[in-house]
């Protein structure tokens, strides 16, 4: 197995006790040369209340949030590294979801900050919101992802994003073995409105080979700060 973002910020011995699939599956690296291409159904895709609409309807504009529900919705999840304009490994965690036959995008690229040992997590079109990422195993060898600090770019504008404005997201995934399929959720809270947005859902992967990303899948503009 070679070397990548989560293996490095997990460390050897966390990684180890990710389920064989899982590591796999996190394993996506320009070194490993391959991608993973995840298809599958969300069981259930579901929001907060009628207030946090607004909230997911901005998120939209920049592939950041999904306003959308729904169940049995079919998805794709499309992990690809490449080397990004700045020489930092990227990998790309872009979902792709068909409520009611009409397409949603949640895009995000990852890099290491080798500095730190944290994986940052670059949200949307143009990686204005970066995210550091603390990431655990749990007791079945399943991944846990938890949102941490927020911090927004645009331009010469760099600053911590409250996260009042924003929200804190904590993502499980794990292998099944009487399915042979990867089972994902996905729960994303806000400190003031509460429950903003989530899902649960399965997928099986191909892992084709790839050293580079579609170009549809990389971000408009990537942003040098970490």
């Amino acid at each position: 197995m070679t070397d990548s973002i989560f293996r490095t910020a997990l460390g050897e011995e966390r990684f180890a006790r990710l389920h064989p699939m899982l590591q796999r599956r996190f394993g996506v690296s320009l070194e490993a040369g391959y991608a993973c291409i995840g298809r599958g159904t969300m069981d259930l895709i579901r929001r907060g209340p009628w207030w946090t609409v607004p909230f997911l309807l901005v998120g939209r504009l920049r592939h950041i949030l999904v306003a959308d529900t729904g169940v049995r919705v079919p998805f794709t999840i499309e992990n690809y590294p490449y080397r990004d304009p700045f020489g930092r490994e990227t990998v790309t965690f872009v979902r792709e979801y068909r409520v009611r036959r009409r397409p949603a995008r949640f895009d995000a690229t990852m890099v290491l900050d080798a500095r730190r040992g944290v994986v940052v997590d670059y949200l949307g079109t143009h990686q204005h919101l970066a995210v550091d990422l603390d990431l655990d195993v749990d007791e079945r060898g399943g991944l846990v992802l938890r949102s941490a600090e927020q911090r927004f770019y645009e331009g010469p504008l760099a600053f911590r994003f409250p996260l009042l404005f924003s929200g804190s997201a904590e993502l499980h995934e794990r292998w099944d073995e009487e399915r042979s399929a990867f089972h994902i959720s996905l729960v994303v809270r806000n400190r003031a409105l509460g429950f903003l947005f989530g899902y649960e859902g399965w997928f099986e992967c191909e892992f084709p080979a790839a050293t580079d990303a579609p170009a549809r899948l990389k971000p408009v503009r990537h942003e040098r700060r970490l």
